[in-house]
Parts: structure tokens; sequence; C-alpha cells
């Protein structure tokens, strides 16, 4: 094992078997890049950064295994020399982020609606629960789905299930070309000419409005994204890996313009565009949406649900979710009890267990 590798399993199964016995609350943590993604946990923290390091990587096979406090940062640079890429594009929100992070919060970036989402490229993970145990769901073989289903329910969990020691990933060779198309559009038709191309054959990899314009990018073979961007025009972005990373990172001057701003996760063509007047960046080729408008958490909930989907609030870095429904909550508590008991893993980070 190199100096930069660290299994550290048996002491995390001790601490949280001894936090099971006396009840005491834990707050897992990784590189702590993203508390913004939850509530505040009271807890003792229970630090998985050092937990890291590749176990297994198979070029060929495109599948990756690494431990939870692996540094994103690390992976992608693995990836990349091999012509390999995570399809997901995960933002970080800082150079320390982990793997075990990433996952947990199930993030995924602007290519998201074209390439899948965080939670399709999760093949298994080990996985520590409140008591003590560690359990195993999914594998390395693309083609083992026993336990891929809880695999994919723990991606976006933020620990509440259970600490995430291994991800076994499925990865892709990334395109061979890339070409970010722009140009001025007014945004309800930008929602328009998006569903449009949804349906036409164009190698699309990320569509976005910020507000004034539309930009498009197309991956692929060379011959694939020369051809597409000659049928649908537009003027080629001078440097497309800035203004994407912008957006994958949320350092956009969109999201430093005062007010809370609030996360709107919507059918593609919803219309209208939000809740009320505002600024507005539309990303995901219209399912997600960013709004800075003045409304009552209730009202914005309300059309969220009217509209096929769900809002979350950003305000002062916390994040305020969308309460959920009376079944949906009873059917959370239920799984929280299967994998965490006595409730001491994450408590309340998604949502108020009272």
């Amino acid at each position: 094992m190199s100096p930069s590798e660290s299994d550290l399993t048996k002491a995390l199964v001790d601490e949280v078997r001894q936090a099971h016995d006396s009840g005491t609350r834990l707050h897992l943590i990784g590189a702590d890049t993203k508390p913004f993604l939850g509530l505040s946990v009271e807890g003792r923290r229970l630090s998985l950064r050092e937990h890291r390091g590749i176990v297994h990587y198979e070029p060929a096979e495109l599948v990756l295994t690494a431990r939870a406090g692996t540094p994103l940062s690390e992976i992608h640079h693995l990836l990349a020399a091999q012509g390999q890429w995570l399809p997901f594009e995960p933002p970080s929100f800082g150079s320390s982020a982990t793997l075990g992070g990433t996952i947990a919060c199930g993030l995924s970036g602007p290519a998201r609606p074209f390439f899948g989402a965080a939670r399709d490229f999760v093949l298994g993970v080990r996985l520590l629960d409140g008591r003590g145990r560690v359990l195993r769901f999914g594998g390395e073989m693309i083609k083992n789905v026993a336990g891929f289903d809880v695999a994919r329910l723990v991606t976006g969990a933020q620990g509440t299930l259970g600490a995430l020691l291994e991800i076994s990933l499925k990865v892709s060779p990334k395109p061979s070309a890339s070409e970010t198309l722009t140009w001025e559009e007014g945004q309800k038709d930008a929602v328009r000419v998006l569903s449009e191309l949804a349906v036409k054959p164009f190698s699309l990899s990320a569509a976005c409005h910020d507000g004034e314009r539309l930009f498009l990018r197309l991956s692929g073979t060379e011959a694939g994204v020369r051809a597409a961007a000659k049928r649908i025009g537009g003027d080629r972005l001078a440097d497309p890996d800035a203004f994407w990373r912008s957006l994958r990172e949320r350092t956009h001057p969109f999201f430093s313009m005062p007010g809370a701003i609030w996360r709107l996760s919507v059918p593609p063509a919803t219309l209208p565009l939000a809740p009320g007047a505002g600024a507005l960046l539309i990303d995901w080729g219209g399912a997600q949406r960013w709004w800075k408008g003045s409304a009552e958490p209730a009202v914005v909930w309300e059309w969220a649900r009217s509209m096929g989907g769900h809002a979350a609030l950003l305000d002062s870095g916390r994040c305020q979710m969308q309460p959920l429904d009376p079944a949906l909550f009873a059917l959370q508590k239920r799984l929280k009890a299967a994998f965490d008991p006595k409730g001491i893993l994450n408590p309340g980070r998604l949502y108020d267990e009272r």
C-alpha cells in the first residue's frame, strides 16, 4: 500500500460500534466541501478523509473502485491518463473534495441529462451501517445487478443510511471532440429550442441559458461534432472549459448575485419558467433552474409540485429541502431505521427527523 493509501475500515467500524452502543450521534464528514447541501448535523465528527486509495482500476473493463476518502482530483487524473472520465461530470466545490462525499451527495454536473446521473454509474458500494456492520451491495461487473438498487439508494443519502467505505464506478472513454455554440435567445424561446433539439440526433452533452444567451455543448467524434455544429449554427465559444466549469462549480457570476437562491428541478419544457419574477439561469436542458426571486417557501414548493418537480432553497449557505409527502417520508424513516436503528448517522442532515 502506497503512502497515499490508507484502509481505516477496522478503526471506523470500532468507532461506529461504540457510538451505536452508547447512542452517540455521529457527523460523518469527508473534506467538508459541501456543508451547504444539507441541514446542520449535531454530533461527534467522524472523518473518512484518510480512508483513501484506489482499490482496483481496470481501464479495459471501464470499472474503478476506490475508498471514500480518495480525492476526486486523483480520480480525474487517473482516468484522464487513460483517455477516460466520469460522464456525470461531478462538481467538486473545492480542490480537496473526495469521491465518497461526491457520491454521498449525489452530485452531477452539466452532462447529467445527456449521459446520466451519478447514481447511474454506481455499480456497487461497501457501506458501514449504524450498527457498525460492513455491508456490500452490487459489485464491479456491469452485468452484476445484485443489490444494485441499494447502491443507487445510498447515492445522495448524504450519509444518513451509512458511511460509504468503497465505491465501484462505471467509467467511460472521453469524447474525442467537443465544441460549445452560443447565441442570444430569449429564455422561453430557449426552452422551446432545447425541447426540439432533445429529439434530434445531435451529440449534445450540455445545454444552458444564462439569462441572455443559450449555450450548447456538442461532444463526440470530430466528424459528428463538426456536422452537428454546422446544422445548429451559432458562435463558437472561445473558452468552453472555463464556462462549463463555472456552471458546474457554481462560480458563474449568476451565483454571486445578492439574495437567496432556489434550485428548481422540473420537466425540461415546463412553463412558466419559474414561480415568479427574478433572475433565472437554466441548466440541464431546462430540467434544472436556478432562480433568485422573492417568495415564501411554501409557495415555491407548491409551484414545483404542480409542475411535477421539486425545489430546494439555498439561503446563507444552508439548504432547505422541499418537505416530502407523508407516504414518502414514512418510507424514508423505515429505510433509516433498517440501516441505522438508533439514528446516530448524520441525524437531520436531509430533513427534520423528529
